[in-house]
């Protein structure tokens, strides 16, 4: 088993969405709870913090420059350096109260909103769509965590995550139109194993889910069986992607505030161990592939 390193360790109370920049050999990364925009040079091997005191939820790459950003106010465009741009905070009266997202081939933003409250009744999350220029519609409802999101290497199956549900979603997904159908089950989590949590898939079409509280990442095959399991130190392992030279990287996010939820597996101590804080690299010779930008362009 290839050595699991530490690349950085900042003690991230919610340590999320790493995402690879192919272009400047550089890997981002967010404390959601901690209000931390990180960003790790591979080449150098140095890591510094990109921006504090606002809230990164989920991201992607803007192919005209900066970032698409989602969280709990919304969607925004910031190009790295001036004050964020709010896209929505909500459509057709659904709030957007975004977690993770990801970008499609055609430069759309995907994302997901969730309202989980175990204490109390909440309203379930929706599935939406950023259209590249801004306009933002639902495609689909019912979720209580949404979470990790990826595309086949083709672009035409898209994954979606809902943690408390302990489900990992597949679609078909038309790039043409942006419209995901088919909503199937591709994996049904058991309650004796962690949250699935943050995704990605690799080169052959395998995906890759992270399980909080599961102190481990895995790997599925195209059917959804479990094709090999990755230790991490952290409960709360967070997420995953690829990255480096050779998008054989793997680079794994982790939380270090302890967050119990009633769908916790049996057993588990939400009081003692290591619950997580740190950013983990493993080379397994296994490559990813470069997720897509984002294209989004609002008129001035």
């Amino acid at each position: 088993m290839p050595e699991l390193n530490v690349i950085a360790d900042y003690g991230d109370l919610c340590g999320e969405g790493p995402l690879w920049d192919f272009r400047s050999n550089q890997l981002y990364w967010t404390d959601i709870t901690g209000q931390k925009f990180y960003c790790y040079d591979s080449a150098t091997r140095k890591h510094r913090l990109v921006k504090e005191g606002w809230e990164v939820s989920g991201f992607a790459f803007n192919a005209p420059g900066g970032f698409v950003v989602a969280n709990s106010a919304g969607v925004w465009l910031w190009d790295g350096a001036s004050e964020p741009r709010l896209v929505a905070a909500e459509a057709d009266g659904n709030k957007c109260q975004m977690n993770e997202c990801i970008a499609d081939a055609a430069g759309r933003l995907l994302a997901g909103s969730y309202f989980y409250d175990p204490g109390k009744e909440y309203p379930l999350g929706k599935l939406f769509s950023v259209a590249t220029d801004g306009k933002v519609r639902v495609l689909d409802e019912g979720f209580h965590i949404a979470n990790g999101l990826g595309f086949s290497p083709d672009g035409k199956t898209l994954y979606f995550t809902d943690s408390a549900a302990r489900i990992i979603y597949a679609y078909d997904y038309d790039v043409a139109t942006g419209t995901p159908r088919n909503r199937r089950v591709f994996v049904k989590v058991p309650t004796t194993s962690g949250l699935p949590d943050g995704l990605t898939v690799d080169a052959a079409g395998f995906v890759w889910s992270a399980e909080w509280y599961g102190s481990c990442i895995v790997r599925y095959d195209p059917a959804g069986k479990v094709e090999r399991r990755i230790a991490t130190p952290a409960k709360q392992t967070s997420s995953l992607a690829f990255g480096g030279p050779d998008l054989t990287d793997i680079f794994i996010t982790s939380a270090g505030k302890s967050e119990p939820m009633p769908v916790m597996p049996p057993g588990y101590d939400p009081n003692a161990g290591y619950f997580g804080g740190a950013l983990y690299q493993v080379n397994l010779g296994i490559p990813g592939r470069k997720e897509y930008l984002a294209n989004i362009r609002l008129a001035s």
